[in-house]
């Protein structure tokens, strides 16, 4: 029986309870009372192979199906300034590309043959590489994984067709104004920073063959990486093949290239990106926080509500007050190796673009201003706390969360004290960070859309910068 199921159950038993015991014939669900909830998170099994790799494994026999993922220390964070895109097309063709003795088709027709499947990826700042077999193939489809990952193929015709098809994409990439908005807040945000690069059609050209093998040679190592293994396994069984499977992988610590912090001095400025649409998108807001920072915990009740949910002030104030908007939210991204962003963001129609900026500044400096109400404070901590469990349901889900904090460097015990790190924050606390983290003053503001129809002179918000929306070359 899954994780969730168990719960279900649980609570299904203690609310049967409950309703039975009291002496009243039809009990008000309102005044129904619960004991808290006791969720322990389950641990897994961590060991460490014989040449450095790192692994996290939870047995579990209710299914015969076994997942596997990979954490690779890479990223696009590390790609020269020359080659953007060089680690996302390269996260791409480790699976595409089949392997050094097996062409991708093969590959293809072997791993549909047998139900399993394999994909890679490289973000920002971390590569991966999952697997999901029925147990019956666990044998054939770890040998496909693990030549993967060591010795990918990189084949020529699949890098070609990858790379026309990125390029396609970039010369389409202005089709979509949420995109535009998306892409230009961020460049903006992480100026003269790498994870404010995006590829362009001259950088993509430049990729070839030889530079995924060196990226790969110098990323792909035993000590940079982290296994979490889940489902229906025996731990001595299965240590045992992964042993045999990377033994001959030599250790070898990854070569990262330094990367700086990004600058934090902004001021107050406009975007604009003029395209002909009935409805404006707005992103506005700043650089946030990273993972080290001890005030994240009361970042996020602050942040929830501000813009977390349909009870937030903005969406309570722009969608329901004022209809100015379907949608309005806001995130205060926690970084994991560098600070994450702030942004505050809605789409109304363009007659109320410079109106819905100005509320939006309103609700967002009224944060630094007054204390939440106890009422604000109740909803959101609940809210995050009770939805805590759901990153747990799986198996799957639990050794990946737990691979994933050792790899970005969490320390010890981050998830066990979370909740009661969110329920002590104090309507104190958030005014205190409210103050400390948010700066209205000095937001960028980008906004897509036709400026001869805004209710306003954009330059009345701050100054105005244009954003030109050219294929990049």
């Amino acid at each position: 029986m899954s994780l969730l199921i168990r719960i279900a159950a649980a609570l299904a038993i203690s609310l049967s309870l409950t309703a039975c015991s009291t002496t009243q014939k039809t009990a008000d669900p309102r005044a129904l009372t619960f004991a808290p909830l006791n969720f322990k998170i389950p641990k897994s099994d961590r060991i460490t192979l014989k040449n450095g790799m790192r692994v996290y494994l939870l047995e579990d026999h209710e299914l015969p199906i076994v997942h596997m993922t990979g954490f690779v220390t890479a990223g696009s964070i590390y790609d020269p300034p020359e080659m953007t895109s060089l680690a996302g097309m390269t996260g791409a063709l480790i699976r595409s590309g089949g392997t050094e003795s097996l062409k991708p088709d093969a590959l293809d027709a072997e791993l549909e043959f047998m139900a399993s499947a394999v994909e890679s990826v490289i973000g920002e700042d971390m590569g991966n590489l999952s697997m999901n077999t029925l147990t019956k193939n666990l044998d054939r489809t770890l040998e496909i994984y693990g030549d993967l990952l060591m010795k990918p193929g990189f084949d020529q015709s699949r890098l070609d067709l990858a790379k026309n098809q990125t390029i396609d994409a970039i010369r389409r990439q202005n089709d979509d104004p949420k995109g535009v908005a998306g892409r230009e807040f961020k460049k903006a945000i992480y100026e003269n920073h790498p994870l404010g690069r995006v590829a362009t059609i001259e950088s993509v050209s430049k990729i070839n063959r030889s530079d995924m093998l060196e990226l790969h040679k110098r990323y792909f190592t035993p000590q940079g990486m982290i296994l979490a293994v889940s489902g229906d396994f025996k731990r001595g069984e299965l240590i045992a093949k992964l042993e045999k499977l990377f033994g001959n992988w030599q250790p070898q610590e990854p070569k990262l290239p330094a990367v700086a912090m990004p600058e934090e001095g902004m001021v107050k400025q406009a975007l604009l990106a003029k395209k002909q649409v009935s409805q404006s998108v707005i992103r506005m807001g700043h650089l946030g926080l990273e993972k080290n920072n001890p005030d994240q915990y009361a970042i996020r009740v602050m942040d929830y509500i501000l813009g977390g949910g349909f009870t937030s002030r903005l969406t309570q104030q722009i969608r329901s007050d004022r209809g100015l908007a379907y949608h309005a939210g806001s995130r205060f991204d926690i970084g994991r190796r560098f600070p994450g962003m702030f942004i505050a963001e809605t789409e109304t129609k363009a007659e109320s673009t410079v109106l819905a900026i100005n509320l939006m500044g309103e609700i967002i400096n009224g944060m630094t201003k007054e204390l939440v109400t106890e009422e604000e404070l109740k909803q959101a901590k609940e809210s995050i706390i009770n939805s805590f469990i759901f990153g747990f349901t799986q198996p799957s889900s639990i050794v990946t969360q737990q691979a994933r904090l050792e790899f970005y460097g969490f320390p010890d015990g981050y998830l066990e004290n979370f909740r009661d790190n969110i329920a002590r924050v104090s309507r104190e606390d958030i005014l205190r960070v409210s103050k400390k983290h948010l700066h209205p003053d000095r937001m960028i503001i980008m906004v897509v859309g036709d400026d001869k129809k805004f209710d306003k002179p954009l330059s009345t918000v701050a100054p105005v910068r244009e954003i030109k929306l050219e294929t990049s070359k």
